[in-house]
């Protein structure tokens, strides 16, 4: 079954370079951007969009499906264990980057109070 673009939880996005994503929301398609999953438990039929903006009314055409397709799960494994990376990853960045945003509010505070002190 190709990727189910009627899916609330389908989504494509072009970037400026001209790229294009196509994905499941819900990371539910290992096969994306060409199947969802044959009997997928989670498909919704998209009922209306809120607050989105749209460009173009058509869905850039999907790249021809590969060979191995259906047939290498190495492919799927390589992807889960990319992700599993990131998602250890995480955590440690997002702490870094708060504590570069608090030492940074806090050089911000103290030329403000030496500016009012003077």
């Amino acid at each position: 079954m190709p990727m189910r673009q009627d899916c609330k939880y389908f989504e494509s996005r072009t970037y400026a370079n001209g790229d294009t994503v196509r994905k499941c929301d819900l990371d539910l398609a290992p096969e994306a951007p060409w199947r969802c999953p044959e009997d997928c438990p989670k498909y919704t039929r998209r009922l209306a969009d809120v607050n989105w903006s749209h460009g173009s009314l058509i869905t850039p055409a999907t790249p021809a499906e590969p060979v191995s397709l259906g047939s290498d799960d190495s492919i799927a494994a390589l992807l889960d264990a990319a992700e599993e990376i990131i998602n250890e990853a995480a955590p440690d960045v997002i702490e870094q980057l708060e504590k570069e945003q608090r030492k940074s509010a806090r050089r911000g505070l103290g030329k403000f109070l030496r500016r009012r002190n003077q």
